[in-house]
């Protein structure tokens, strides 16, 4: 068992089979740019209807010329909570970590603690296993017992007129402009996507959801 610890803020929605996004771009000097920093957190249903989609976004900003050069950190766990009592605790985790080129999965399965500290679940019956797509190359999936998983550099989805909301908190304009400038436009993320049944996750149907970056 390999023991890790939160090194960052965390992102929290609630879903109901909507689409939620969480986004968090400009963090803490420790961790901004940083190997372990959150940029986004996306929860929602699947094409399929029976799925839900969970998808982390690290280490934002990255330019074209360096995005060849990134990498997962192998001692960061990306780790999806999934709370479906209602408790605001964790029932279920879906545990990412990368190593030697591929990215683990593990869960969903129940954690054996909660809280800031977690252990990595490596006897978990679900899970699977992805080689990381490397940049400008075609996309890598591997499914796994009904669930499905990515990982590696993707296009920043998220969009943000940073300049035109700079000045409505200035007091400079009163809204935004349509079409707006994508602040994030030709920057990239590193991505870790999986797709779970929701038959895995449980609940009344309405869940609580946060993603965590944790540092061995």
């Amino acid at each position: 068992m390999k023991k890790v610890r939160n090194v960052i803020g965390i992102a929290i929605v609630a879903i109901a089979g909507f689409f939620m996004v969480a986004a968090d771009h400009i963090d803490a000097p420790d961790v901004q740019g940083g190997t372990s920093d959150i940029t986004d957190f996306y929860a929602f249903q699947g094409a399929n209807t029976d799925n839900m989609v969970f998808v982390a976004n690290v280490q934002g900003l990255l330019s074209p010329s360096a995005t060849g050069a990134a990498a997962f950190d192998e001692n960061v766990l990306i780790e999806f909570n999934i709370d479906n009592t209602g408790d605001n605790v964790e029932d279920l985790v879906i545990q990412a970590i990368p190593r030697d080129g591929k990215m683990y999965f593990f869960g969903p399965v129940a954690p054996s603690s909660t809280g800031l500290n977690s252990t990595i679940q490596i006897n978990a019956t679900a899970g699977g296993v992805v080689d990381i797509t490397p940049y400008n190359a075609n996309e890598i999936i591997a499914t796994n017992g009904g669930m499905t998983f990515f990982a590696g550099p993707r296009d920043d989805p998220f969009f943000m007129d940073f300049a035109q909301y700079s000045e409505i908190i200035a007091g400079n304009a009163t809204s935004f402009n349509d079409p707006g400038a994508d602040t994030f436009a030709g920057t990239n993320v590193m991505s870790v996507i999986v797709e779970v049944p929701k038959s895995m996750i449980g609940g009344s149907g309405t869940i609580n959801t946060w993603v965590e970056a944790k540092r061995k």
